[in-house]
């Protein structure tokens, strides 16, 4: 991983420095720089892989089967049955009479048959309520899913660019803790210095070394968080980088566009897929009530039928057909109170839905103008923090002049420096919370998708960065297998 060299403060002539020096000088060392993946890039390697989202996508297409499925209770049914049996008869059971006379009683009955009997029937749905009732609950099904697989691949994006952030952020606030170690390093070994010819106290340098052990610990856990977020990025993606491009300096921040938070409100609440899955959903739910009204209607079906009959039985011949060809109507009268008791539950269900919808929404709006606020401040914010660089290089490059001439201690110096690098790490972070918050105020209004994110994507100019994560003996990553062979 590229540093700053240890002699030169993270100042905007130690941005320069990075900005012009540094690429030259990699580039010298190592030759071509190696590829380094950005959002895009990294946003369709999850669209591709991410697990969630395949799932969704075959459960929605599981979904459109069903329909299918309900649609096949109107087409025609044909079916046949047949049977092939042989049978043993033996009588030898005679009346009274010829018992009383045997002359007259006959031989005993042993037969040996064999039959073969085939049906045909065939039927139409002329009215079925409840067929056609499953049907449009089917399609509101789709209605539904088709939304929730929108709302899972917009979380997906937000998801991608969030950790892909935060990775950046992580390695900002890395680099400032870096610096801050170096320059309390060398602040500790300057109080050491003039400890050693008499000039200072004992105390100085004691409060020098813990300021200093106190900036390593925030060192180790910044690189720690670095590891963490970039390990992130493999649940969502099945694949692992090892570096990716930084934010570049010249990112505009301005405010949302267009600058009304009604109009984000407005297209919120008519995009937001959850809104719409939610409105969906009482689709669905009133679709199940018509389903249980449907079960007090009648049902006409046509049919016809054609059966065949033979047998080999002693004293006949020939076989035996017959057909019918005729409408049959059924009307259910009374079904133990389930009807009524079904109706009555899809009742209460479809008033659920309703309160769902209604919370859904006031959710999303809510949201919506929060992170409208959260933009627009953020406009602010950075402006703010930017020049509290400034004001924060002012300040120490005074204190350090205090402190040769005797004005000021150790314990003002420390301060100044750790206030400074607090103001570059808080300058970082309020720049990628500006992003992160653009980017989920569109995710909430329903506008985020891969377009949304190539225009971030341009913004990522910057040096790339770079990390190797630890190998594993065994990947993380697994594989479901060969897909199921379909039958039929």
């Amino acid at each position: 991983m590229l540093r700053l060299p240890s002699a030169l403060p993270l100042t905007r002539e130690g941005a320069w420095w990075r900005r012009t020096l540094l690429p030259t000088l990699v580039a010298a060392t190592w030759g071509a720089p190696a590829w380094s993946a950005d959002l895009l890039t990294i946003t369709q390697d999850a669209l591709n892989h991410n697990a969630a989202l395949s799932s969704a996508r075959l459960v929605t297409r599981s979904t459109e089967s069903a329909r299918e499925a309900a649609k096949g209770a109107l087409l025609p049914q044909v079916s046949a049955t047949g049977s092939v049996a042989h049978s043993r008869t033996y009588e030898s059971q005679t009346s009274g009479q010829r018992v009383s006379n045997p002359a007259f009683a006959p031989a005993a009955i042993d037969d040996n048959i064999n039959s073969v009997s085939v049906s045909l029937e065939a039927t139409q749905a002329l009215f079925d309520a409840i067929a056609t009732r499953e049907v449009e609950r089917a399609e509101r099904q789709i209605d539904r899913q088709l939304y929730e697989l929108a709302a899972t691949e917009q979380q997906l994006l937000i998801d991608v660019a969030s950790t892909y952030f935060e990775i950046l952020r992580a390695y900002e606030l890395l680099e400032a803790r870096r610096a801050q170690e170096r320059a309390i390093g060398r602040q500790l070994e300057q109080a050491r210095e003039q400890f050693d010819v008499g000039l200072i106290a004992i105390t100085e340098v004691e409060e020098a070394k813990a300021a200093y052990d106190q900036s390593r610990a925030t060192r180790i856990a910044a690189e720690s968080d670095l590891q963490v977020r970039f390990e992130a990025l493999e649940r969502l993606t099945g694949e692992r980088y090892d570096s990716i491009k930084a934010l570049g300096e010249a990112m505009p921040v301005k405010t949302p566009a267009p600058n009304d938070r009604q109009h984000w409100v407005e297209l919120a609440v008519e995009n937001n897929p959850l809104v719409l899955a939610s409105q969906a959903g009482v689709e669905l739910t009133r679709s199940g009530l018509a389903l249980a009204e449907a079960q007090r209607l009648p049902s006409v079906n046509a049919f016809a039928n054609y059966n065949y009959a033979d047998s080999d039985a002693d004293g006949t011949s020939g076989y035996n057909t017959d057909s019918q060809v005729g409408v049959r109507a059924s009307l259910p009268l009374y079904t133990g109170g389930t009807t009524t008791a079904t109706i009555q539950e899809n009742t209460f269900l479809l008033e659920a839905s309703q309160y769902d919808f209604e919370d859904q929404r006031r959710e999303t709006v809510q949201q919506v103008r929060s992170r409208f606020t959260q933009v627009s401040n953020d406009v602010a914010t950075v402006e703010a923090r930017k020049q509290a660089i400034v004001s924060n290089q002012s300040a120490l490059d005074a204190t350090r002049a205090g402190y040769e001439v005797g004005t000021r201690n150790i314990v003002d110096v420390l301060n100044a420096e750790q206030s400074l690098y607090n103001a570059i790490a808080d300058h970082a972070s309020a720049r990628y919370d500006y992003v992160i918050n653009l980017l989920t105020l569109r995710q909430q209004a329903g506008t985020l998708d891969v377009a949304a994110l190539e225009e971030v994507n341009a913004w990522l100019e910057g040096e790339s960065v770079e990390f190797t994560l630890p190998e594993d003996s065994e990947s993380s990553v697994t594989h479901i297998g060969q897909r199921p062979q379909r039958e039929g």
